[in-house]
């Protein structure tokens, strides 16, 4: 651990960690030994980080989130209040599982609503968008807007976090940001 954070005093930290500078962890948050936290990242309130996590730069972690040995989160991922991973497909109390987690990858710039489940074992796109309360049991591509229990893609999502409209000829433009995307082979590229 290095000294270039912030941690309230209510955090625990276990030893083997590795913060980067310009993170903030608040209250009653647990950091399991031998994560990783990248640089300006945001810890909320009673969040739980299990050992071997890595978060890339900026990640924002809100209230009540529960992330798991074998996630990985790369550089800008938003993760909404109270949202869950799980690490285990058939859990049961009785069975020690340990050493049989799924991973879970989550995408540059993704975004997970509140109260949303990822199931283990299915990564999800750089820049997806994941709507509140969805229950993620399947593979999410890059881009792509899902909502519902389970998930249903219903859309396309900018990497400014607007839905995205394409032509006839498969382009869209991003109104607020004027970024303009392909559409090619179910597949969104942005240009």
């Amino acid at each position: 651990m290095n000294g270039n954070y912030f941690a309230h005093e209510t955090a625990v930290i276990d030893e083997g960690c590795n913060i980067a500078e310009g993170t903030k962890i608040w209250h009653f948050s647990h950091i399991m030994p031998n994560c990783t936290l990248g640089e300006n990242c945001n810890i909320g309130q009673n969040v739980v980080i299990s050992p071997d996590v890595v978060l890339g730069k900026n990640v924002k972690v809100q209230n009540n989130v529960s992330i798991y040995t074998g996630v990985t989160c790369d550089d800008d991922v938003f993760l909404g209040p109270s949202m869950v991973f799980t690490n285990v497909i058939n859990p049961r109390s009785a069975v020690n599982r340990r050493g049989q987690y799924s991973k879970t990858h989550v995408g540059k710039g993704a975004s997970i609503g509140a109260n949303a489940t990822i199931v283990c074992g299915h990564d999800i796109g750089e820049y997806a968008f994941i709507g509140a309360g969805a229950v993620v049991t399947k593979t999410i591509p890059a881009y792509a807007l899902v909502v519902g229990n389970p998930s249903k893609q219903i859309g396309w999502m900018s990497e400014y976090g607007h839905r995205l409209d394409f032509d006839e000829n498969g382009m869209a433009v991003c109104e607020e940001s004027g970024d303009k995307y392909q559409f090619e082979n179910n597949k969104v590229t942005k240009l």
